[in-house]
């Protein structure tokens, strides 16, 4: 095996790797690390206190406490309780931990209040935002809260067809007589790159080409260089890139620099490289009402539709932004807590710097996939 086909390996092999571990075995939050006993808690005899309450034991994940405090838990049971909370399968939500929650009174009488609860949640890969709005009522001197249940949509037993492009690869054994021929790695290019100044660092933004008939793992590496020839300093696009490209698929990538000024950097020395791997065109993730929205926090949102007949566990979106020019202007990514059902569009956002979302005239989304099922 080649060196540049066993990084490849690797990089690919520590990625999902990083994912499952800390899908798996997450990092306890401060709130979970905290002790599980009652006496640590208030008494529920405020809204909000029964509602922190609920939290602190949704953050342990003491699903039978916090089930039996619900003022509602004839209407559905502890299982569909938790499935509200971590999903049906497999997934960023399964397995993550609360890092903090925030409780938001918004109205209260002698006997009915409102009040918004968030819930921020840390995985492997960052972190995601539930919020829920809550009824919460009174019931002599104890409060109680009215979870507002949602349910995930079940696919119905059926049949679909499955026609998609595929690539397998087969290496020469160390038996083989071919000498030392071996399979070519892709071709790929990068079509756009340029530096810039940005939040006290530099961001080395662009767009990579595979120009090949065969997939390829592919990864970006940048050195910004001074003006005597210097290394000043030398990163890549490990997250912000989808890695897997299928002949002619284009992915952005961004780089970033931290303490490096534009005005230290002279020129840029771009490394692109890949590797032939096995891979297919399933499943296929359409992108629906994609919309930019504007305001103090901007954001690139939609809907993910998951076409195949295959659950996806973890969805990748990345989003790339174009100026009036057609000019690429920034590339922001986020990830989907929630596993992909079949024929079951979930939504998406990712954040958009304001100055960026001002500038933006087009933009274009892309999605990287795991799926569990692949990895066993």
């Amino acid at each position: 095996m080649t060196g540049g086909r066993l990084l490849a390996v690797l990089i690919l092999a520590a990625t999902v790797a990083l994912i499952v571990v800390g899908t798996v075995w997450p990092v306890q939050s401060v709130s979970a690390m905290v002790g599980t006993g009652s006496d640590l808690l208030r008494p529920s005899s405020t809204p909000q206190a029964a509602v922190e309450n609920l939290a602190d034991a949704i953050g342990k994940r003491d699903w039978e406490k916090a089930y039996s405090s619900l003022a509602n838990k004839n209407e559905f049971t502890q299982a569909d309780f938790e499935r509200d909370l971590n999903g049906s399968y497999p997934s960023l939500r399964g397995h993550a931990s609360l890092e903090n929650s925030d409780v938001r009174p918004l109205h209260a009488s002698s006997d009915d209040a409102q009040v918004k609860l968030n819930l921020r949640w840390t995985t492997v890969v960052g972190t995601f935002l539930d919020t829920r709005n809550l009824r919460v009522i009174s019931s002599g001197d104890r409060w109680s809260v009215v979870w507002p249940l949602v349910k995930e949509p079940r696919v119905p037993p059926q049949v679909i067809p499955v026609n998609y492009l595929r690539w397998d690869v087969i290496y020469r054994g160390a038996e083989d007589d071919w000498g030392a021929q071996d399979v070519e790695s892709p071709h790929v290019r990068i079509v756009d790159m340029h530096p810039v100044d940005r939040g006290g660092g530099v961001v080395v933004m662009g767009e990579l080409l595979n120009e090949d008939v065969v997939p390829a793992f592919v990864t970006v590496k940048a050195t910004l260089l001074a003006k005597d020839g210097s290394a000043l300093a030398t990163e890549d696009s490990f997250d912000k890139i989808s890695h897997i490209l299928l002949p002619r698929q284009v992915t952005p990538f961004l780089i970033e620099f931290h303490n490096v000024a534009l005005s230290q950097v002279d020129s840029v020395h771009m490394q692109p490289s890949s590797t032939l791997i096995a891979a297919s065109a399933d499943p296929v993730i359409e992108i629906e009402d994609q919309h930019l929205n504007p305001g103090p926090q901007p954001s690139l949102s939609g809907k993910l539709l998951n076409q195949s007949g295959q659950v996806v566990n973890v969805a990748h979106v990345l989003g790339t932004f174009y100026d009036n020019t057609g000019q690429l202007i920034w590339v922001s990514d986020g990830y989907v807590e929630r596993a992909l059902l079949p024929e079951t569009p979930i939504a998406f956002a990712v954040s958009v710097p304001p100055d960026i979302a001002s500038k933006t005239k087009t933009e274009r989304v892309v999605t990287s996939t795991y799926s569990s099922n692949r990895f066993q």
